[in-house]
């Protein structure tokens, strides 16, 4: 059966099995191509049948990813999760055709164990006083641009089994804004956020950041503006908890907000935002990002809920799409679960219609010139 025969069939019965799901690695580029990956997602166009049992599968995600288990009721529940996942991530790959979804180093948890784990986007909607980014020309916006070979991204960092996504999009585009004030790349400490910033919205009951539960990034910029700024990683370094107590000092600040403020959905201007501003704190629906592996995900139908902070780093004019036969623009987005996590920690997805909410909730930043200070 040709494949745009049965497209029709996925888009209708795609509204009852979207589900939340997770991640590991391989990718569309010159990355090697994980036979394991090619076993489980059996239902897209040139992969092989699914050779191996079950169990064999969930025996080489233990060794890969190193799991172990208490106890043998444990490791039984966990295989059941395991089994479910592997569905799961071949419906992901059905509806996302142009990227490649399966195995992940989040295979044996549930839905929920993964939305708080590893996830942790504290709100739906951004403050209503939020200010607004000021409208800027779009001509001669470059038709590919990377803030990473600019050196204004750091490395890929991992949050852990921690709800910090937020605090990682606030360093990341502050660094990115630091780089572009003072001509310094300066990894930025995502442990002071978590310990220190309870910033809340007084519109909205129970919005204040919590560390491991979760947060908002424009209410990590409005802490980091009245606390003076940002310390230095390596002085103030992420441990992956919340359970500690706040140990800013103001006198290791490295990096300080002049500024912020909320783009327009509108995505000519969110491509300039970040061409002009640097990195851009965004939120997105991370439905897809639980089994992705690599390519452009491009997804038939996404939710737009919000419930995970990346940061916007560059943007591509032609991701390959074999099935769909043409290219795709794309946005690239820097994740915080590792390098192991799909391309090398980054993550592509379509350019052109909100696809997942990515262009719903996107923040720009500017940081003080420390040089003249």
């Amino acid at each position: 059966m040709e494949y745009r025969n049965v497209f029709p069939i996925f888009v209708i019965f795609s509204f009852f099995i979207v589900g939340v799901i997770c991640t590991e690695t391989f990718s569309a580029e010159g990355f090697e191509v994980d036979p394991l990956i090619e076993q489980v997602t059996d239902g897209h166009e040139g992969a092989e049948p699914q050779l191996l049992t079950a169990e064999h599968h969930f025996s080489l995600f233990k060794k890969r990813f190193k799991k172990s288990y208490g106890s043998q009721k444990e490791h039984d529940y966990r295989f059941k999760i395991f089994q479910v996942n592997l569905r799961r991530a071949a419906r992901h790959q059905n509806l996302d055709p142009s990227a490649t979804h399966g195995v992940t180093q989040f295979s044996d948890l549930t839905p929920g164990e993964f939305r708080k784990a590893y996830l942790g986007l504290r709100r739906l909607r951004l403050p209503k006083d939020a200010t607004e980014a000021p409208i800027l020309p779009t001509d001669n916006l470059p038709q590919d641009f990377d803030w990473r070979e600019k050196g204004a991204v750091t490395p890929v960092k991992n949050q852990g089994s921690c709800g910090s996504c937020w605090s990682f999009s606030t360093t990341g585009a502050l660094e990115g804004a630091n780089f572009l004030a003072t001509g310094k790349l300066v990894s930025l400490s995502e442990q002071q956020l978590v310990d220190c910033d309870h910033e809340c919205d007084p519109e909205e009951a129970g919005s204040c950041d919590s560390g491991c539960n979760g947060g908002l990034m424009n209410s990590a910029f409005e802490y980091t503006l009245k606390a003076g700024g940002l310390m230095r990683e390596e002085d103030y370094p992420y441990t992956g908890t919340d359970r500690g107590t706040c140990k800013f000092d103001n006198t290791k600040v490295a990096a300080k907000v002049a500024n912020f403020s909320v783009v327009s959905l509108d995505e000519d201007q969110i491509a300039a935002n970040l061409f002009k501003n640097g990195p851009l704190a965004v939120a997105i629906n991370a439905v897809f990002m639980q089994t992705y592996i690599g390519g452009v995900s491009c997804p038939y139908i996404c939710s737009k809920r919000l419930d995970h902070g990346v940061l916007l780093v560059g943007y591509g004019s032609a991701g390959y799409a074999p099935v769909r036969m043409k290219d795709k623009p794309y946005w690239i987005i820097k994740n915080s679960w590792g390098e192991n996590w799909g391309e090398n920690g980054f993550y592509r997805i379509c350019r052109g219609r909100n696809i997942c909410g990515v262009d719903s909730m996107v923040s720009t930043v500017a940081a003080v010139n420390t040089n003249s200070e």
